[in-house]
């Protein structure tokens, strides 16, 4: 089996490219998607529960695609809220470039921002977090991910994250009550969880 995951920095799979469409925000995308990168050949079933499920902001801010992949949530973000910038994170250096040209394509280059998680400066705070989190990569590895994240959600921030009921969404939520966030389990559809969350209003500012 092989060790190339869509997580893998720089995948070995052959970069074949597929064109991915979807309707969200109001608006038909179509995104070019590749081999090596994360749900290469559709939109994935728990990303288009939270683009379903989750409110999409209409104001401007600093927003957050976190483990953006090829950027359906980006690209969403960027058309429903055309004065926000949106980060679009990931380590797969593939995924970035695909970000790059989708945001393009779709007229938004100059607001999505795509980057590796040591390019984006270190004073950002993000009004909103979206995120069909890595699952697969392990309990520990994930628990680190949104530890480094969610503190940088602003004061009122929110992050909206999706996870299959089947894969520990409750279990997740149970871990970030225990981390001292506020969690509700925003919806369920077709087996996945959406979550919100976001500091407790009695929690000192960091």
């Amino acid at each position: 089996m092989s060790n190339d995951h869509y997580f893998s920095a720089d995948p070995a799979a052959p970069a074949t490219r597929v064109q991915v469409s979807f309707t969200a925000a109001g608006r038909e995308l179509e995104l070019t998607a590749s081999a090596g990168v994360f749900s290469a050949s559709r939109l994935d079933p728990g990303t288009a529960v939270l683009l379903r499920k989750a409110p999409l902001p209409r104001r401007a801010g600093t927003l957050l695609d976190l483990g953006c992949g090829y950027g359906p949530i980006a690209a969403t973000l960027a058309v429903s809220a055309p004065d926000a910038t949106v980060y679009a994170v990931d380590v797969n250096g593939r995924a970035l470039d695909l970000v790059r040209e989708n945001a393009a394509r779709i007229g938004a280059a100059d607001r999505v921002v795509p980057a590796t998680p040591d390019q984006v400066p270190a004073d950002v705070r993000f009004d909103e977090i979206w995120s069909n989190p890595p699952i697969r990569i392990g309990k520990p590895a994930l628990h680190e991910l949104l530890e480094t994240w969610l503190p940088r959600l602003a004061p009122g921030g929110v992050a909206w994250l999706v996870v299959s009921r089947n894969l520990g969404a409750d279990s997740l939520a149970g871990w970030l009550t225990e981390r001292g966030y506020a969690v509700d389990r925003h919806a369920s559809q077709k087996g996945y969880r959406v979550l919100s969350v976001s500091h407790r209003a009695d929690a000192p500012e960091s």
